[in-house]
């Protein structure tokens, strides 16, 4: 299976056209074509479906994307260790990660790593438990930065735990209490991330036998902090999460406490690249060295 074939059907999926594909290649339109028509003859599948509009890809094809993101992964992994057998360090990382570490960590851990290793080129994917999953399964994301929960089905580093506080408004009737009792999470509206399903909060409430009252989710703490600033709710996160936001804004430890472990998560040291394996044991390095 020649990779130009793979990476052409790769591109036209996510990119929805041939031309499209073509841009980011380098490639012709007509050329993205004829790689794509001789990938489905070699075997023997339609992999994608022609119209004015576009491509889009069949059920067989979808089936076969994990495979062929996977066969690329291990090319471009042979190269970055041909590279770095060389005493060369090039290549590519992309890093799926929350929002709270995309903002927080990484900008300085990316930073630190570049100045080491300057040909390095990243792609930081910010997203929710379920997206980091999804990216690591695809094998789009090369590791995950994310807090620990059950189930954990992929290789787990703990860097350092964060404790879970309130966010509330300026003005609420308990913003000078010295915490927030969890048991209030059922009366006061409740702001919720991940759409409602943040894994560390649910398992809060469920560990406190709590119903919370939510009335609004979002995507990401910013979005709900920003609520919070409105005094339309009370919002329950880790501090990293909320490490910037200070404004109009009052952060109270929860009682009882509770923590969360954050950590990087990836599928095999085996299947890392060398550039991975180099990231890895820095951000290791970087994020378990005591404080001064």
């Amino acid at each position: 299976m020649e990779s130009a074939r793979c990476r052409a059907f790769l591109e036209s999926v996510e990119r929805g056209s041939f031309k499209a594909a073509a841009d980011a290649l380098g490639y012709t339109p007509s050329a993205v074509s004829q790689l794509v028509a001789a990938l489905e003859k070699e075997l023997s599948l339609n992999l994608l479906i022609r119209s004015k509009k576009g491509v889009t890809v069949t059920g067989e094809g979808r089936k076969l994307l994990p495979i062929v993101r996977s066969f690329l992964a291990r090319e471009k992994e042979m190269y970055e260790l041909a590279s770095e057998l060389q005493g060369l360090s090039v290549g590519n990382l992309t890093i799926a990660a929350y929002p709270s570490v995309a903002t927080t960590w990484l900008p300085e851990l990316v930073r630190t790593f570049q100045k080491d290793y300057p040909d390095i080129e990243f792609s930081i994917m910010e997203g929710v438990r379920q997206e980091i999953f999804r990216h690591l399964d695809d094998h789009v994301a090369d590791m995950g930065f994310l807090a620990y929960a059950e189930p954990m089905d992929y290789e787990w580093i703990p860097l350092a735990e964060e404790e879970m506080i309130a966010v509330l408004p300026e003005n609420h009737p308990l913003a000078g209490e010295s915490a927030y009792a969890v048991k209030n999470m059922e009366k006061d509206k409740i702001i919720m991330t991940s759409w409602g399903q943040d894994a560390e909060i649910l398992e809060l409430f469920r560990r406190n036998n709590i119903t919370p009252n939510i009335k609004y989710t979002t995507y990401d703490t910013p979005a709900s902090l920003a609520l919070v600033r409105m005094g339309l709710g009370v919002s329950i996160c880790n501090e990293l999460a909320a490490q910037y936001w200070n404004d109009h804004l009052v952060k109270l430890p929860i009682d009882p406490p509770s923590k969360i472990t954050f950590g990087i998560a990836y599928t095999s040291e085996d299947h890392m690249t060398a550039a991975s394996k180099k990231f890895l044991s820095y951000a290791v390095k970087y994020l378990t060295q005591p404080e001064v």
